[in-house]
């Protein structure tokens, strides 16, 4: 947001300065003349604040250091854009010299009259991020100092967990004034007990049952980094700095906005679009549906989608009617006698999953995710398998890389890793590959399922 205010507030300044000096009117010889370089000076002053620090969230500010800032950066913008005028020639040198000083003066008021008059009144509430520290040591009790002195940007330091076993000795009550609140293998419990929603891992533990037991525990939301050994920044990359301590975040399942929303674009342009030109397709494969077996063509069943919400999945019908009428809600099998000899070929190249198109229209699934699963079996699956709860962050898929990746009849299990794996590291190249391998098993009729 101060981004864009200060871009406004440097054109709309310099705009202030030809009214000045033309008493209220902008001449198209002069002013045009600006308006060539005014992107320049906009883009030079936002860097240079930049540079300066002016865009930082945690950044500790006097009146005299904005100011002093401002001043900087809004004089080595006009010495930029001044150089840059002279070489573009005498079409940007047009513009007449005592807007400049003018420009200059009231440009630096106002960056710095906002800037002073937000320090004043305009106190931000950041969102309180609470930490728990694995580990006891002077690194953990240097990052617990930091992020004490963090304060004010909503830093609170609940504890710290201690990384050794109970063969090493007896818990200490607290460590340079900072609690220790249990050991790293209570860590799941602990986080739920003082609601933390980060968790820091400084000593070198167990990272692995360290992450699962928490991604595994339905109730318990947080982000975990690690201080990184030399080996690990090799395999990962650092995502901040806390003071000078660098931080890797390892569980993260979110996305950024603009793969989002472009994913939702693509989706609902690319429905559309497979609607227009599969309609022959589905017309034919009803018609087939309809001849050999009868009515409903449309199978229509509730599954479960993002957030645990249900909602009415689309496919033509492949088994004969009422086929759960006797056994009740069954998973199907590789060769299942239900299955009727048309709907063995629909099957066979995916056709009877067209009709989902429509969902995928409806925003109710997107082409590339975890497939939907029915109720019964969800609750049988969050009962039964840890973090099975997981693969609902995201909206479910008509194909994904455990139907890529899995046979048809693979564990629930196995295909819950698939699904996490896409989870956490889904991308459009993951998301392109996907789609490139479903359409090799649609159009072979071969692979997984």
């Amino acid at each position: 947001m101060s981004v864009l205010l200060d871009a406004v507030v440097v054109f709309g300044g310099f705009v202030a300065a030809f009214l000045v000096r033309f008493g209220g009117n902008l001449p198209a010889y002069n002013f045009n003349a600006f308006l060539l370089v005014a992107p320049v000076l906009v883009v030079v002053y936002l860097g240079v604040a930049w540079t300066y620090g002016l865009y930082d969230p945690e950044r500790s500010e006097t009146a005299w250091t904005v100011i002093r800032t401002v001043t900087i950066a809004v004089t080595l913008g006009i010495v930029f854009v001044a150089a840059f005028a002279f070489f573009l020639g005498r079409s940007a040198q047009a513009w007449a010299r005592w807007t400049i000083p003018i420009g200059w003066a009231i440009v630096i008021f106002l960056l710095v009259s906002w800037r002073l008059l937000f320090l004043h009144f305009g106190r931000i509430r950041w969102p309180e991020q609470r930490v728990l520290l694995v580990g006891t040591g002077p690194v953990s009790i240097e990052l617990a100092d930091e992020l004490s002195a963090r304060r004010q940007w909503g830093w609170r330091v609940v504890g710290l967990l201690d990384a050794r076993t109970p063969q090493d000795g007896p818990l200490p009550g607290e460590v340079s004034g900072y609690p220790v609140l249990g050991r790293a293998e209570e860590i799941a419990r602990i986080a739920w007990d003082t609601k933390a929603n980060r968790i820091i891992v400084v000593s070198p533990v167990a990272l692995r049952e360290l992450v699962e037991s928490l991604v595994l525990a339905d109730e318990v939301r947080v982000r975990v980094d690690v201080v990184p050994e030399l080996y690990e920044i090799f395999i990962g990359s650092v995502d901040a700095l806390i003071g000078d301590i660098p931080l890797m975040q390892i569980t993260s399942t979110s996305v950024p906005r603009y793969y989002r929303m472009l994913k939702r674009g693509i989706d609902v342009a690319g429905s559309l679009l497979l609607l227009v030109l599969l309609s022959p397709v589905l017309l034919l494969a009803a018609f087939a549906i309809l001849v050999s077996d009868g009515l409903p063509v449309i199978f229509r069943q509730e599954r479960v989608g993002k957030d645990l919400k249900p909602f009415s999945v689309y496919k033509l019908r492949t088994m004969v009617r009422n086929a759960e009428e006797l056994t009740g809600p069954v998973l199907a099998e590789e060769e299942d006698p239900r299955i009727t000899g048309v709907g063995a070929f629909l099957r066979r190249y995916r056709i009877d999953e067209l009709p989902q198109l429509v969902n995928i229209l409806r925003g109710e699934m997107s082409f590339v995710g975890p497939r939907p699963e029915r109720m019964f079996f969800v609750e049988e699956y969050l009962e039964a398998i840890p973090g099975y709860r997981e693969r609902f962050k995201v909206k479910p898929g008509v194909t994904g890389l455990a139907q890529v990746s899995g046979g048809y009849a693979t564990t629930p299990e196995r295909k819950l890793k698939y699904d996490l794996i896409y989870m956490f590291h889904q991308d459009f190249a993951m998301d392109v590959q996907i789609v490139a391998e479903t359409l090799r098993v649609v159009l072979t009729g071969r692979g997984a399922r």
